[in-house]
């Protein structure tokens, strides 16, 4: 029985050790004043935003050449027709009386033409024989040269007149889908001054384009064959995927607002995407995989020159044991000492603007400062490339809680780490 109670004493002691260990860490991370972050690692990128309208990438509005009236429309909306199909016919009674005119016409023509050509022959023959003068042979020749001109003249009537009846039937250019319907049965069209549209037809629409507008201040991010994600309002839980075509160089203005045209390619091989939807477009510019990120605020913060000081003066201790020889190889424990490591993609070194330093908590919780070199960010986190001190899972300052208070100093709000609860008088 004894043993029994001494064995359960023991473990009691233990998970008392345990437990004031646990709480007495938490509460000096939550009583330090400090709001904290996890450094993580994930996957990053920094992407443009855009709107732009689906089109077909090829499609033909179809119209007619000649006036007339509508007499009969063969196809509707969505059909899909072949090259050369018949779409449509005019009424060919005008048309074929033009034809009938022309045919006349070329046959006086002709006829003149040959009393013209007998006449002149008959003046040669006496203009040979020097029977009459230059003056007298020259209206022959006239009169038969203005009869072969009047016949290449009736003969090209003719020909229009045949063209216009065959225009009469309005066929099909190329095959595809019909997407546009502005004709029906008894319709009349005028073609005088401009080709009206009767038909438009898409030739494929298993692949489609968007015409994106980009903002002048993000167009010299986009590249040729950059991919794209994009979303329309008819399927918002479903994300399409695309590649940039062609950047076209002509400006639009609107609102004193300069933007670019950027042609999106996109497989719409389930039939979702239909022509004139508006795509919600995003443009992954950059992105790395597994890098090390930290929320971009914990640049921000900057402790207090009493904080500063004292950290300084901690360093300075450290240093003064340190031997020569170790400084002077930069092997002492300094941390401000911005030596970095080579990230996995071998970048080391870099430019001035891209070092940066976070602090953190050491061991004994006294506040420390951690030299980084960044690279790419999002605006909400940060890539590292270079560091000695931080590692994946260790907690950084990103603000300062003031505590009995609901406020937070700079910057508000912790991304993704650990901020433990404001306690007081304890």
């Amino acid at each position: 029985m004894l043993k029994r109670i001494t064995i359960y004493g023991g473990l009691l002691i233990l998970v008392a050790v345990a437990a004031y260990l646990v709480f007495h860490k938490s509460f000096a991370a939550t009583s330090s004043g400090y709001e904290f972050a996890t450094v993580s690692r994930g996957d990053i990128e920094n992407t443009v935003s855009a709107t732009g309208t689906l089109a077909p990438i090829t499609s033909v509005d179809i119209g007619t050449q000649v006036s007339g009236t509508i007499d009969s429309v063969y196809v509707d909306y969505n059909d899909r027709v072949k090259e050369g199909q018949v779409l449509a016919v005019l009424d060919t009674t005008l048309l074929r009386a033009s034809v009938l005119d022309a045919e006349a016409s070329l046959e006086r023509v002709q006829a003149q033409l040959l009393q013209a050509q007998v006449e002149y022959d008959r003046s040669k023959r006496l203009f040979d024989s020097s029977l009459v003068s230059d003056a007298e042979f020259l209206p022959y020749q006239v009169a038969l040269r203005m009869q072969q001109a009047s016949l290449k003249s009736a003969q090209v009537g003719l020909d229009r007149a045949h063209r216009n009846l065959q225009y009469a039937v309005i066929r099909s250019p190329i095959s595809g889908v019909v997407i546009n319907k502005n004709v029906e049965g008894g319709q009349t069209v005028a073609a005088s001054l401009s080709t009206p549209t009767l038909f438009s037809i898409a030739e494929d629409l298993s692949s489609m384009e968007i015409l994106a507008d980009v903002d002048e201040s993000d167009i010299g991010q986009i590249k040729m064959g950059q991919a794209v994600l994009f979303e329309v309002a008819a399927y918002m839980n479903k994300e399409f995927t695309g590649v940039v075509s062609q950047l076209r160089l002509q400006p639009r203005t609107v609102s004193n607002v300069v933007t670019y045209t950027v042609v999106v390619q996109a497989k719409n091989e389930e039939g979702l995407l239909l022509p004139g939807m508006t795509a919600t477009i995003t443009f992954t510019t950059e992105k790395h995989a597994g890098v090390l990120l930290i929320p971009s605020k914990a640049m921000r913060f900057q402790p207090s020159e009493k904080e500063v000081a004292a950290f300084r003066e901690r360093r300075q201790k450290q240093m003064g044991n340190v031997p020569d020889s170790a400084r002077a190889v930069g092997r002492g424990p300094s941390s401000m000492r911005q030596g970095m490591a080579t990230d996995s993609q071998g970048r080391n070194g870099g430019s001035p603007r891209s070092m940066t330093t976070v602090w953190y908590l050491d061991s004994l919780g006294q506040l420390s400062a951690a030299p980084i070199r960044t690279g790419m960010t999002d605006k909400t986190n940060t890539e590292v490339v270079g560091s000695r001190f931080l590692t994946e899972g260790m907690k950084i300052i990103v603000g300062v809680t003031e505590l009995s208070s609901t406020k937070t100093a700079t910057p508000a709000g912790p991304v993704g780490g650990f901020t433990g609860p404001r306690m007081r008088g304890f």
